[in-house]
């Protein structure tokens, strides 16, 4: 082989590489799910969201909880037969109101024992997911989020405290039209956590626990931690079966530069072993 075929051959294989690295990471993860399906006897879906970067342009784009997303869940959901359990990993920043409450309502309504698995964090939309399940298992230091809804780039419950503080008349049309719109997000999200809620607590404790989340306690990204989940009353525990972790681990962040964090792979354990560097 000469030299101009050999450089060809490989710049194709540079080009191939990531659609193959692609397709055996996918495998993986299909191999792991049908292996917990059968451990457990359930459906598993995953609704995982990584920042991603522009291929050409090199800058970050944010997934969130969107449309598709939802049409996908409902989908894996009209398939489950009533009485399987569901196991629904999230890994989620949030998303749209819409999407995220046609999925808590699609599992809040299966038959079926939900449960909910928080690996690292589900905030805001992610956490209002997780409010329609049977039961949450969160890692010992994953977090979920207020659900309080936002206008806009604003918070919700901040544009109407800060009409609120001011008289009606200093106060210009479209942020009195802002005011109204923030007003029936928050009751309207309010409603559906206490709908969620109910059955699971008592149901004045639903509506407290619905306000908490929903009315501007926190800001927006406010951790809540497995204990104040269960201060709040919510079905959490911190027993995350390994496998959903490993399973985790299969839906890496795409790395264009230099990594920010690096170790050795592999567990370490106690001993004089892991002080040795031959």
């Amino acid at each position: 082989m000469d030299t101009s075929s050999l450089i060809w051959l490989v710049f194709l294989l540079m080009m191939l590489q990531p659609a193959v690295s692609r397709r055996l990471l996918e495998a993986s993860r299909r191999r792991l799910m049908a292996l917990i399906e059968k451990r457990r006897g359930s459906r598993v879906i995953v609704l995982a969201h990584r920042q991603e970067t522009m291929s050409l342009l090199g800058f970050p784009l944010l997934r969130y909880i969107d449309i598709n997303d939802s049409e996908e869940v409902l989908h894996a959901v009209q398939l489950t037969d009533p009485e399987v359990p569901i196991d629904l990993v999230l890994h989620t920043p949030g998303g749209l109101v819409l999407a995220s409450v046609q999925i808590a309502r699609a599992i809040h309504d299966h038959p079926g024992k939900v449960t909910v698995i928080v690996p690292h964090h589900a905030m805001s939309g992610g956490t209002l997911i997780a409010l329609a399940a049977d039961e949450i298992l969160m890692s010992p230091h994953a977090v979920l989020g207020p659900v309080d809804p936002q206008i806009g780039s604003h918070p919700a419950a901040s544009v109407l405290r800060a009409v609120a503080r001011k008289p009606v008349e200093e106060v210009d049309d479209e942020t009195l039209i802002l005011a109204d719109q923030a007003e029936k997000a928050v009751r309207q999200v309010r409603e559906i956590v206490a709908e969620l809620l109910a059955g699971k607590l008592e149901r004045e404790r639903a509506e407290e626990v619905a306000a908490t989340l929903s009315e501007g306690r926190w800001t927006h990204d406010y951790p809540i931690t497995v204990k104040d989940a269960r201060g709040l009353g919510l079905p959490v525990s911190d027993e995350v079966p390994k496998e959903f972790l490993q399973l985790m681990s299969l839906y890496p962040q795409p790395v264009r530069h230099q990594p920010a964090v690096e170790y050795l792979p592999g567990p370490r354990h106690g001993g004089k072993g892991n002080s040795r560097a031959d």
